[in-house]
């Protein structure tokens, strides 16, 4: 008898957790499992991504406190009767709620990142409610070492039962390309451009000024140099970013490209890939990137440091730090056999530690174990 799997989301519009949900679903053994969405708010465009046939069901939820939402759930968890419900994040806790009011005795509550608002993981409320509903969830999951010790340590869940499933890349879908200029020449930048890239939702918690401003600091003393900033994206800081972009007079070397779906094409554009985050869980465009060969130039939060290992696949910088990350920009432009060993060395860690086969088997194994089948 197959298990039946509600996972309840925020949302499917594009982002990290999201694409590793279709990921797991697109990949567990269809024999054994069944899978069903529930976003809080709507759906969205990763779920063209999806190869299976899979049912989502919206809430529309919008802004605000919507108190009556655990029992909205509660009605569609009924209807689905799912073996186990899984939330993820703050945004999905009413989740874990609706399915105590469902009767659903399995409950599996991830902790993937936090929001720009508290990226520290500050807020007692949220912490104290976390603690309330310990009781009725089963198992907690995080992506990263840093989220495992804030639970345990801060929010006071017992650590038996708290675990890591780090984030797992297709290998076979991001991987080097053999001729970087030809990347380059399907998106009109010049063969010989030393590319910089970020890739993430324009959102405040990735922090894309801080980087705007290192660029800006980096290409001052290379005014004759051909240097690109390719963003690939979009959020709600699109026209702030443009703005800053032009106030800061590098709108000609600036790329905005929007949400695309060829992500790999676009990483083998680039040289060095920077993630200027303030908060962050095992960051997905991270892994994506290394397993495309490049080095990375990080913020020491969270995940990343569990990634990135300073000076051996890439940097680490201090958060919002623009002068710091210049420097590290300079490192890799003057030094480039050592941005490729780097590179090279990202992409065999990407294979070894964070292949997709390898998460896919331990969830594989969380939802057995957590169902009561072994």
């Amino acid at each position: 008898m197959k298990l039946r799997i509600l996972h309840i989301l925020h949302s499917l519009q594009i982002g990290g957790l999201e694409n590793g949900v279709v990921n797991l679903i697109n990949n567990l053994d269809d024999t054994r499992f069944d899978h069903s969405i529930c976003c809080i708010d709507s759906s969205g465009p990763v779920a063209d991504r999806l190869k299976r046939d899979v049912e989502i069901y919206t809430l529309n939820k919008g802004k605000g406190r919507d108190y009556v939402l655990p029992f909205k759930l509660a009605r569609i968890i009924r209807r689905l009767n799912p073996d186990i419900v899984h939330t993820r994040n703050w945004g999905t806790i009413d989740g874990v709620i609706g399915a105590r009011l469902a009767g659903v005795k399995h409950v599996i509550h991830g902790e993937h990142g936090r929001e720009a608002t508290d990226p520290a993981g500050r807020n007692n409320l949220r912490k104290w409610a976390r603690k309330a509903l310990n009781p009725i969830v089963s198992r907690f999951i995080t992506v990263s070492n840093d989220l495992q010790r804030w639970l345990v340590n801060e929010v006071k869940i017992p650590s038996d039962k708290v675990s890591q499933i780090i984030n797992g890349v297709d290998t076979t879908s991001f991987t080097p390309s053999e001729d970087k200029r030809r990347a380059r020449e399907k998106i009109g930048v010049h063969p010989d451009s030393f590319v910089i890239g970020m890739v993430g939702r324009l959102d405040p918690v990735k922090d894309h000024e801080t980087l705007f401003r290192s660029f800006k600091m980096f290409c001052d003393r290379r005014k004759n140099e051909e240097i690109i900033l390719l963003i690939v994206g979009s959020g709600p800081l699109q026209g702030e970013l443009e703005t800053l972009a032009k106030n800061l007079n590098i709108s000609n070397r600036l790329i905005f490209t929007g949400d695309r779906n060829d992500i790999a094409l676009l990483y083998n554009c680039m040289d060095v890939y920077v993630l200027a985050s303030i908060a962050e869980g095992i960051s997905n465009t991270i892994l994506e990137a290394m397993a495309c060969g490049l080095p990375s130039i990080v913020t020491g939060i969270g995940g990343n440091v569990e990634l990135i290992k300073d000076g051996e696949i890439g940097f680490v910088f201090n958060t919002c730090d623009c002068v710091e990350l210049a420097e590290k920009l300079s490192f890799y432009f003057h030094n480039r056999t050592i941005l490729k060993i780097h590179g090279s060395k990202a992409r065999m860690m990407a294979e070894k530690k964070f292949s997709l086969s390898r998460m896919i088997d331990e969830y594989e194994k969380l939802y057995v174990k957590v169902a009561g089948y072994c």
